[in-house]
């Protein structure tokens, strides 16, 4: 058996330049194989992806697992009351895909606000000339000048923020406990319905807790600027995505960047694939991608498999443990 059994395929390592430690046994396996279990009850530590299914809690109940190392941020995946009860430390790598989240908000925002889409939507059926009429006669906006509220101002979060503002816009935030570094460019701290009121743009950088399941709702999305726009590169569960689809075809929110769902892989019936024609230009829907480049898949890898040979190797307590 597996000293250490890895819920994602060695190749992932391999691709993007880290090679998994040959001082540890691993076993390379998936969430759906029969023996999982088995597996799970020899071995002391397992790695798994920030993304994907919930891990059943009966995975554990012979384990003898001494850590559970996510390989990004996010523990959803795991029931957080059972992993304290059987007393099974986890740890994440927290900030490796900060950038990455940073590029795609960016982005994201600049191709609704400027309509890169639907321009080139339009060209492809003749309508150049049309077009850029339309484009020009609307004044499109730049984020120069613009309020970028960000929602959640963890390590993430605050790279979004750094780069909003580094493109000149304004940055208000929702936070309990923000970065010390804020204080660098002048953001201010507003309540939640202040900053949804005041901000063009919106952007949630907030794990789902019981406390942020649903918190972008339909008296949220009321609250947001006409215009405005929504960038979730988050968790799916934070945004009511039936109250997003009927703020988008009412034409009150100018936008929105969907990078994660309620379900995923997201399901037929999902309303976010229901919108009329003219709604879904302004749309824009990833799978799940926004923290994932080369650069920030190498960091997270090699800070896991770090972080692993750190305690079954050398002993020692577990680096970003969070529970």
């Amino acid at each position: 058996m597996s000293v250490v059994v890895c819920l994602r395929p060695k190749d992932d390592f391999l691709n993007v330049g880290i090679t998994p430690p040959e001082s540890l046994s691993i076993g390379y396996m998936s969430p759906t194989d029969n023996d999982l279990a088995q597996h799970l009850a020899a071995a002391r530590a397992l790695v798994i992806p920030a993304v994907g299914p919930k891990l059943p809690v009966e995975l554990f109940d012979e384990s003898h697992v001494e850590l559970i190392q996510v390989t990004g941020a996010g523990i959803d995946r795991l029931d957080a009351d059972a992993m304290k009860a059987k007393g099974i430390a986890v740890a994440n790598v927290p900030g490796g895909s900060s950038a990455a989240i940073a590029e795609y908000a960016v982005s994201s925002a600049l191709a609704l606000l400027r309509r890169t889409f639907w321009a080139d939507g339009e060209l492809r059926k003749g309508l150049y000339v049309e077009a850029r009429r339309r484009m020009v006669s609307e004044h499109l906006s730049g984020l120069e000048g613009l309020t970028v509220g960000v929602v959640g101002l963890g390590v993430i979060g605050l790279t979004v923020a750094q780069s909003f503002h580094g493109m000149g816009s304004r940055i208000v935030y929702h936070d309990p406990a923000p970065q010390a570094a804020v204080n660098q460019f002048d953001a201010v701290a507003l309540p939640l319905d202040e900053l949804l009121e005041s901000s063009d743009i919106v952007t949630l950088h907030v794990p789902l807790l019981p406390s942020t399941e649903s918190m972008i709702g339909q008296r949220e999305l009321g609250l947001m600027k006409a215009g405005a726009i929504l960038i979730n590169a988050a968790r799916g569960g934070i945004v009511d995505e039936a109250a997003l689809v009927q703020c988008l075809a009412s034409g009150h929110l100018g936008g929105a960047a969907v990078d994660v769902f309620s379900s995923e892989p997201p399901l037929a019936d999902n309303p976010l694939f229901s919108m009329s024609a003219e709604a879904s230009r302004r749309v824009l829907l990833t799978p799940h991608i926004a923290g994932v480049t080369r650069q920030s898949w190498a960091f997270l890898f090699r800070s896991a498999w770090e972080n692993v040979e750190r305690v079954l190797m050398r002993g020692e307590p577990p680096a970003n443990q969070v529970l």
